[in-house]
This record gives C-alpha cells, structure tokens and sequence, in this order.
C-alpha cells in the first residue's frame, strides 16, 4: 500500500484539477470547495508520509518505479528520505492553507485554480523524484506557472520614485528563472552523457564514478542555476518584485515553496557531483553570507511591507545556502530544518500581509500604526511570525539558524560572524516593524478596521501551530532529518575520496 502513496500525493491534484475543467465558468462556490477538498486530502497524505518515515526511517519505504521511456533507461521511480519526507510536509501545509486564503480571489477563479494546482504538482513532483530527468520535468511545472498566475491575478504598485506593475514583476521572474533552467539543463545533459549509465537516476549517477575535472567543470551550471531559484546574490532581486505583484496565496507559495526548490537542487546535486561540490562551496559560503547581511540590510531600508518581507526571504535563504555550504552533518541538517521553518513562517507573514492589505489598501509602513487594537488576533500571529524569524527560542527558526551557526563556525569562522550579525541586524529591523505598524496609537482611520475573518484566520493558526510545534518539539524534526542527513555526507565523502 505504501508503496502507492507518492504516486496518489500526485494524483489527487491532478483529481482536482480535472474535476475543476468540467465544472461550468460560473460556479465559483463548486471550484473553492473541490479545491479545499483535493487541498485538505493532499495535506493528510502529506502529513501521513512525514510521520510513517519518522517512525521507520526507511528511505525505501514508499518507493515507486515504473519506466517511462525505456531506450533513455527514463522512469517515473518515486521515493522520499528524511529531507524530502519535510518537504513534502512542507507542500501539504502550504498547499492547504494557500488554497483556503485563495478563496478571496474574485475573478476567473477556475482559471486561477487550475494554474495554481499545476504549481502545486511540480513542487511535489520535485521533492519526490528519484530520477534527475523528471525532477527537471516538474521543476519547469512548478516555474511556469507563477507568469499567469502573477500577470494575470497580481497586482501593480506605484511608489514615490517608481512604479512596478504585475506584468513586469511576471517577466522579470520569467526571464530569471527561465534562463537559470538553461544551464540547468546543460548540466543534467552533460552530466547523462559523461555519466555513461544510460539512466537519469539519482544512485545510477552517484554510482557512475564521474571525473573531478568534469564535476568541477559542471557544478557551477548546477550551483547558479538552482541557486537563482533560492534567492542567491546577486541573482535576487527577480523575487522581491515577484512577492510585491503576486496575489497573497501565490506570494505563500513563491517564498514557501519554491525557493526551496533552489536550495534542495543544490543539495542532491552534491550527491551525484561530490567532487565539484568540493571545490566550489566556498563560492556558496561567500554568495549565502551576502544574502543573509545584505538580504537584512535591503529590508531594514524598505517602506513597503511586502518588500520588507520579500527581502527577508532573501536575508533567510541565504542561511539556508550558508548551511549547504558547510558540507558537514549539522550545518546541512540546519539547512533543511531552516528550508522547513522559513517556509512555514514566510507563508504566515504573507498571508497577513494580506490581511492587512485588505482591510487598509496600504502596504505602507509609514501610514500603518496602532493596528493591534482592531486586529488583535491578526496582530499577534504576526508578532509570532516576526519573533521566528529573528530566531526567538521555542519557535521554529531557533534551532534551524542555532545548527547552522555551529555548522558554519566549524568550517568558517569569519562567515559565521557576519552571519550572526545578519541575524542581530534582522532583530532590529523586524521588532522595529512590529512596533511601528501594531503598536502605539492608532490613527482615527484604522480604529474599526475588521480583525481576521475566518477563512484567514484557519490556515493562519495551522501555520502558527508548526511554527511552535517545531519550536517546542524540535526532536521530532531533527531525528528524522539527521539520518538522512549522515547518509548523504558520509556518502559525500566516500564519493569524494574515491574520485
């Protein structure tokens, strides 16, 4: 039975999906409720395959094969590790609470559901693909989609001195991630042919026995090209104009989701090219503590809070790359926790952001204040989303950024110095937002504002509740990741040492 659930994790979307193209324009009511429907199935299954391999830690317990083009050796094969059975908790939650704030949107919703469902598959298809050339396949499922779904349903801003509308915030993210899928796909086709297994599987390519001179050649295609994907500098500044155009659920989604796509590419391309890994993890090191100082200083200088969230984003991926880097077990492991916990907590932010926006129509953070007094209960899931992200103890992000310091600080002390001070800077400016905007005295104009409604407030207590389930019980993640986690550096260095 077991062995049929990463292939139903896909099928149920795409359920979804059919049953909303043979549904009349018209019937909006009948789309949102199918939708919550095949969201609320795909979170259950998603929630089941996290817990039954934290249970029995086995990486071939839900493995799935069946062969696809038999002449490239190319096969649907299905499976999940400790890392990827996160990721997949991590889609489930985001895919539900994104569909349930995705019920305010008002025009050409069956359109908008069946794009977004389709984003939905590919980050699944990603996390749990065995073979390199699907997960290629769903990676561009996952990408392409966001064009629409930000041109069409997003929504264009006029600032003092600039103007950024949905379309340019669309193509900019387009054009990016389009060209980091090139030397993706230069590096898989490379690699295929100097691998000479004739398969795309992920242990035939570690097995293959690669040249160094080849690997160190091909990383960086790997390296730049999924890290454009994680926010990398300076190859960023697409998603904080994608986060300000996009709709609330997709903004969730962008910054939840598939930034994460970036930095786990990063992370099983080690596997396969070790070698290359090697040699070129100092440039990560480097580019991730940019991210993480500059990320923090670009949202402490913003006025505009989708911005200030946006940059954020960039701030925490860049610990997320800084952990890769370390290629030692407790760094990578915080890594993978800090993909998890900012995931969840990026989502929370961008869902009451929209909250706000709704109520305000401003994103101002200059004309925002005293917003806790009309909207207490939203006011207080955003300080615990905020007090996450500075890494306050017994919330998610604590333990995260905690392995990753002590990760960093064994490979690369200096680094892990701006590190913490990216962190410290981080502190400053998100408790100056949350002073700014929900405490002091309310301006006349925002006193009766509405609180969260209920629609919003569901899927932002779910997001709050692994915030500091996470927090409080970190075992329970970390167990189930650090196995995993061993095995691909033992596997790392064995790899390396044999080539």
């Amino acid at each position: 039975m077991d062995s049929w659930i990463l292939p139903l994790i896909l099928i149920v979307p795409v359920i979804t999906l059919l049953a909303i193209l043979f549904i009349p324009k018209n019937n909006d009511e009948t789309i949102k409720n199918i939708t919550i429907f095949g969201s609320a199935i795909s979170g259950i299954l998603s929630l089941y395959v996290f817990m039954a391999f934290a249970q029995t830690r086995d990486p071939n317990q839900f493995d799935f094969s069946m062969v696809w083009l038999r002449n490239l050796s190319i096969r649907l094969d299905f499976g999940v590790d400790g890392i990827s059975a996160l990721m997949v908790l991590l889609v489930g939650i985001v895919y539900l609470t994104g569909t349930l704030i995705s019920c305010k949107i008002t025009e050409r919703i069956k359109e908008f559901f069946i794009l977004y469902i389709l984003l939905i598959i590919g980050v699944y298809g990603v996390f749990i693909s065995q073979d390199l050339f699907f997960f290629f396949f769903f990676y561009e499922l996952a990408v392409v989609p966001m064009y629409l779904l930000i041109a069409v349903w997003g929504h264009s801003s006029e600032f003092e001195t600039f103007n950024r509308t949905k379309e340019y915030g669309a193509l900019k993210l387009m054009l990016v991630l389009v060209a980091s899928s090139i030397l993706i796909w230069i590096g898989i086709l490379s690699t295929f042919v100097v691998a000479n297994q004739n398969s795309f599987l992920f242990k035939d390519l570690i097995d293959a026995n690669i040249g160094n001179d080849f690997q160190i050649f091909i990383f960086p295609f790997f390296l730049i090209g999924f890290g454009v994907l994680a926010g990398l500098w300076p190859f960023h500044t697409w998603s904080p104009d994608g986060h300000v155009a996009a709709p609330t659920s997709v903004s969730m989604v962008h910054a939840g989701i598939l930034m994460k796509l970036g930095a786990y590419g990063i992370l099983r391309s080690i596997e396969f090219l070790p070698a290359g890994a090697q040699e070129w993890m100092w440039l990560l090191l480097i580019l991730g503590t940019i991210n993480v100082v500059y990320g923090a200083l670009s949202a402490m200088a913003q006025k505009d809070l989708k911005y200030v969230i946006g940059y954020s984003s960039v701030s925490h991926m860049g610990y997320v790359l800084m952990g890769l880097a370390t290629l030692n077990v407790i760094g990578v492991a915080g890594s993978v926790l800090q993909m998890f916990s900012h995931g969840i907590m990026t989502a929370l932010f961008f869902a009451l952001v929209g909250v706000i926006y709704e109520r305000t129509h401003s994103r101002d953070i200059e004309t925002l204040d005293g917003l806790i007094k009309p909207m207490g209960i939203a006011g207080t899931l955003f300080v615990i989303a905020g007090l996450t992200s500075l890494g306050l103890p017994g919330l998610s992000g604590f333990v995260a950024e905690l392995f990753i310091f002590i990760g960093v600080f064994q490979t690369n002390p200096l680094m892990a110095i701006l590190g913490v001070i990216g962190a410290a800077i981080t502190a400053v400016y998100i408790l100056r937002l949350i002073a700014r905007i929900f405490f002091g005295t309310v301006s006349e104009k925002w006193a009766n504002l509405p609180d969260i409604s209920k629609f919003e407030l569901i899927p932002s207590v779910i997001l709050a509740f692994f915030i500091v389930f996470m927090g409080v019980l970190p075992i329970y993640f970390i167990d189930a990741v650090n196995e995993s986690v061993k095995e691909l550096i033992n596997a790392y260095l064995s790899n390396f040492v044999a080539g």
